[in-house]
């Protein structure tokens, strides 16, 4: 049997979360991208986005708890990326406008 270790959780909520930003991002950085009708569109699934990071956080989270209580070690790229994952989520949850001006000044 395959063992599961958390890490699409982990990179699924990162993407998730830095998808639920597109309601943030400039007309004109959205315009560029071509992505003006899919930053409206993310704007009113941000809150689901959302709540899909924190869910897929705790599916993470509780993989890694229960191959623990199975002795199977974690990879500790798991772990990097599932705490990656959290900086990610948690900074677009407090600063999501701050990290949109950060991407269009930058990109």
């Amino acid at each position: 049997m395959k063992q599961v270790t958390g890490i699409s959780a982990s990179l699924t909520a990162i993407v998730s979360s830095v998808a639920s930003i597109g309601c943030c991002m400039p007309l004109g950085f959205a315009a560029a991208l071509g992505t003006g009708a899919g930053s409206a569109f993310l704007t009113t699934l941000r809150p689901w986005l959302m709540g899909l990071s924190i869910v897929l956080l705790g599916a993470g989270f509780w993989q890694q708890h229960r191959a623990k209580q199975c002795s199977v070690r974690g990879r500790w790229l798991g772990n990097v990326l599932r705490w990656a994952a959290v900086v990610v989520v948690v900074g677009m949850i407090l600063f999501p406008q701050q990290i949109a001006a950060f991407i269009a000044d930058r990109l």
